[in-house]
């Protein structure tokens, strides 16, 4: 059965952290959902306009993986939506790989407490919302049980392709890796 990934853009999203994994995914035959928290059209951090394929809140079930990019107001609106708190919980609940990256971590899934006694990263200097009990590292790309994060836009490729060796395995991602020239 095709894996599928759902992607939440929320007004302020990082441009290159939403892209790169909806493309490296697409490339691996994953089927790729973009969900506007709030409108079809969503302005990044930069001023990108993406047209969603859809509203989170007609985005349905089934997801495999939930990715949250970062950027700025993005993360914070992405942590101030209850229907992403609500995904996230059934996602983490149902054993499902949840992806994180740069601000997302810290504003999104550490005040659920969703990183609690795992190994996590996140933008530089954001740590400093980590709660206590959060293992802080400065890997670019931390994966622990099903959560994974990464740190920010230089790091959305070896993030995407860490999402991709989890869906499709690592053959296929390290495949896409060297098709792209990522990996030599």
């Amino acid at each position: 059965m095709k894996k599928k990934a759902l992607v939440i853009l929320a007004e302020g999203f990082e441009d290159i952290e939403a892209v790169t994994p909806i493309d490296i995914l697409r490339r691996v035959n994953v089927e790729v959902i973009v969900a506007g928290l709030t409108s079809e059209t969503v302005k990044s951090a930069r001023g990108t306009v993406i047209k969603a394929d859809t509203l989170l809140e007609n985005a349905g079930e089934g997801y495999d993986v939930v990715i949250l990019p970062g950027g700025m107001p993005g993360a914070d609106n992405l942590a101030n939506s209850a229907k992403v708190k609500k995904m996230i919980l059934k996602m983490n609940a149902d054993g499902k790989i949840i992806a994180s990256i740069c601000a997302s971590p810290a504003l999104v899934l550490s005040p659920m407490g969703l990183l609690d006694g795992k190994r996590a990263t996140c933008f530089p200097g954001m740590e400093t919302n980590f709660s206590a009990k959060v293992k802080f590292s400065r890997e670019k790309v931390v994966q622990d049980g099903n959560i994974i994060t990464s740190q920010g836009p230089a790091t959305a490729f070896p993030f995407a392709l860490k999402i991709a060796e989890n869906l499709v395995g690592k053959d296929m991602a390290e495949m896409v890796g060297r098709q792209t020239l990522y990996l030599s």
